[in-house]
């Protein structure tokens, strides 16, 4: 194997650059954390607020559900001796019951609804404490790794003269970047898709279509704005799902594999992608787990947005000692001796599957689609 001579000047200046982005990555997770501290802050203020506004609309709801059953009564002894009441005593004891039910209803709803955004800042008070707990943790650790950079890596140069070593540098790389996705993930997950759930605590200003245009038209706006409210929570949460499906470190590989090309499948209802597993469910170690879901991911965009693809197909195969991967799609293909604009993400992907040892191959034809085959070797 042919190795090469390291210029300790130009990995001096590459730590020296290391130090001051771990310093700054230090003192982001620092600012992340102290405005977590603020949110939670505002949404414990805005809990006790929700509680207190429960409390008063169950109240309410209760002297309604009274009045109404009075009302219900009312009209019952009206409808049973109409003939002894005027048309006007009729009209009103009708219309009266009829009011209350509807107001009744719309308390309860609205009583459902901060239900909901109390469990929802509930939930979201749980996820902030624990994203506290860990920026405090990921602080202290970032401290540790400077003082590595600052003492022991500065000896790192003989040590990056093997290959191996390089490959394991390489790996790191790739696994601070998913750390990055993560946070950025969580991030997204705290802010535009709560923005967007507050969104339906909102609707009870649709009470004013109810009186002015009766309850039908009332219904209707609702109905839309629940649907737009999901499909902007769908794709906020495809936004996130392609950053960094969670479900990769909690269920593995392949059934997270079959989630994200299901999910793709439905935002994309023109194309359709099957995936068979011909070997085991098993865990790999996290490095491979990521590697060959970017691999798909990737190789599942291309077919997309390049290609223009209407069918896809992954196989994968797992065996003791090795697992191969296979994408084929009935796009456009391209001519495998041009140079295309897009070739960055094939070359990301060969770079990823020469840090774990692997082999990718690529066979294109112009009106024949494209076959994506990555063969990579597990550790024993």
């Amino acid at each position: 194997m042919l190795k090469k001579k390291f210029d300790i000047k130009m990995l001096d200046f590459i730590l020296e650059k290391m130090i001051e982005t771990v310093g700054t990555s230090k003192d982001e997770i620092f600012r992340i954390g102290e405005q977590c501290r603020k949110d939670y802050e505002s949404l414990a203020d805005e809990l006790q607020d929700v509680k207190r506004m429960v409390i008063e609309v169950i109240d309410d709801g209760d002297k309604l559900e009274t009045q109404s059953r009075f009302a219900r009564k009312r009209l019952s002894e009206v409808s049973m001796h109409f003939k002894d009441y005027t048309e006007a005593e009729v009209r009103d004891a009708y219309e009266k019951a009829h009011q209350l039910q509807m107001e009744l209803t719309m308390k309860r709803q609205m009583e459902k609804q901060l239900r909901d955004r109390r469990d929802d800042i509930e939930r979201r008070l749980h996820g902030l404490t624990e994203t506290i707990d860990r920026a405090e943790h990921l602080v202290s650790q970032i401290s540790v790794v400077m003082n590595y950079l600052m003492s022991d890596l500065k000896q790192v140069g003989e040590v990056l003269e093997d290959a191996k070593q390089k490959q394991e540098f390489g790996l790191r790389i790739i696994e601070a970047q998913e750390e990055e996705r993560k946070r950025v993930s969580r991030e997204i997950h705290d802010g535009p898709a709560q923005m967007m759930a507050n969104v339906m605590m909102r609707s009870d200003l649709i009470e004013r279509v109810f009186r002015e245009h009766g309850e039908q038209a009332g219904m209707g706006e609702i109905k839309n704005l629940k649907k737009m409210v999901r499909n902007a929570l769908y794709e906020v949460r495809r936004i996130i799902y392609d950053l960094r499906p969670m479900a990769l470190d909690d269920l593995g590989l392949v059934p997270t594999l079959k989630k994200y090309l299901q999910t793709i499948e439905e935002y994309h209802s023109d194309t359709k992608i099957s995936f068979v597993n011909m070997g085991n469910e098993k865990r790999l170690p996290a490095k491979f787990e990521v590697a060959l879901f970017r691999l798909v991911q990737e190789s599942v965009q291309n077919a997309i947005k390049h290609a223009e693809a209407h069918e896809i197909k992954v196989k994968l195969e797992m065996t003791r000692n090795s697992i191969s991967v296979v994408v084929k799609d009935d796009g456009k293909g391209f001519d495998m001796n041009k140079d295309k604009p897009e070739s960055f993400g094939i070359l990301g992907m060969k770079e990823r599957v020469e840090l774990l040892q692997g082999q990718l191959s690529i066979d294109s034809k112009i009106g024949r689609g494209t076959i994506v085959i990555i063969q990579v070797p597990l550790e024993s």
